[in-house]
């Protein structure tokens, strides 16, 4: 069996202790920048957070699956737009992720409701990422405009 490895990299500096440090967010590509801390992730502060990271890898991820999914049984999209909720729920003394959602909406011609749906759980099924989250119930929610 042949197989391609791909290896991607981000990397955090984090200075102070949890309740008042900073932490800073680069990846390889130097596409993403990003600050983030304790308000960010539990206080609605300006900046982002870990869910919301995972949250837009995994819409883009399940995105681009779908995108092919539908292109090799001839429905290739004019255009899809996903969106990922990630939960984060205190439990006990720290925290987990239960469950994620995603909503789709896509243009695809000549297609039904039906198809669309089967395609878009394919999709969710089989992304790389949400292969390596099967510990959380992902929900799809997946609608033709």
């Amino acid at each position: 069996m042949n197989s391609t490895q791909i290896i991607r990299s981000a990397t955090v500096k984090w200075e102070g202790d949890v309740a008042h440090g900073r932490g800073a967010i680069s990846t390889e590509s130097g596409k993403v920048q990003a600050d983030y801390s304790f308000g960010t992730r539990f206080s609605g502060d300006p900046g982002t957070n870990p869910e919301e990271l995972l949250g837009a890898s995994h819409a883009a991820c399940f995105t681009m699956a779908l995108s092919a999914v539908l292109t090799r049984a001839g429905h290739p999209p004019t255009s899809i737009d996903t969106k990922a909720l990630v939960h984060l729920e205190k439990i006990g003394e720290g925290f987990e992720i239960p469950q994620i959602e995603l909503s789709t909406t896509a243009v695809v011609p000549g297609i039904s409701a039906d198809e669309f749906a089967k395609f878009a759980t394919d999709a969710k099924d089989n992304c790389p990422l949400s292969k390596a989250l099967k510990a959380v119930p992902i929900t799809l929610t997946a609608a033709l405009a």
